[in-house]
């Protein structure tokens, strides 16, 4: 039974993550109906959606699960932290692919405030690589996610130990 909470947890905040991304794709598209710009982010972006609500949700289930074997994982707050803004980056370079399909126009604002920012040649870059870097920030959660495993493992092995002595 002690799982269950730490798997229900996970697959709400998973879905709340999957949730919020396709709202921020709705608000931002006044231009396409909300299934219509539903439809072209799924079209487009598909493995960052999942991937998204996949690791954050892995991440809650980690700390959830490290929370009920009692690991004190100095970790925890970094790798909520890391993947938090790796999700945040994640779904900002993922929004840049979805422009020139008439999704996101918002970001069209942004992206014309970015070269007086970032400048011209990192804009251009962050443009030309959006998805390669929207995919690089899934790398970097699920990493965080592996990262987090290990000490939780590494945490519950030393417990068995001590329960031994």
């Amino acid at each position: 039974m002690s799982q269950v909470r730490p798997i229900q947890k996970s697959i709400l905040v998973g879905a709340l993550t999957i949730v919020i991304y396709l709202s921020v794709v709705v608000i931002t598209t006044p231009a396409l109906g909300p299934l219509d710009a539903i439809s072209a982010a799924f079209q487009i972006n598909a493995i960052v959606i999942f991937g998204m609500g996949l690791g954050i949700g892995l991440q809650i289930f980690l700390s959830e699960k490290s929370k009920l074997l009692g690991c004190k994982l100095n970790m925890k707050k970094k790798a909520f932290g890391g993947n938090s803004g790796s999700a945040a980056a994640t779904s900002f370079f993922s929004f840049f692919s979805l422009v020139p399909l008439g999704c996101c126009g918002w970001w069209l604002y942004v992206l014309s405030l970015l070269p007086s920012v970032a400048g011209v040649g990192v804009t251009a870059v962050l443009i030309e690589y959006s998805q390669t870097l929207a995919y690089l920030g899934l790398a970097i959660i699920f990493g965080f996610n592996a990262l987090t495993a290990y000490k939780l493992r590494k945490e519950k092995i030393a417990q068995r130990l001590e329960t031994f002595k």
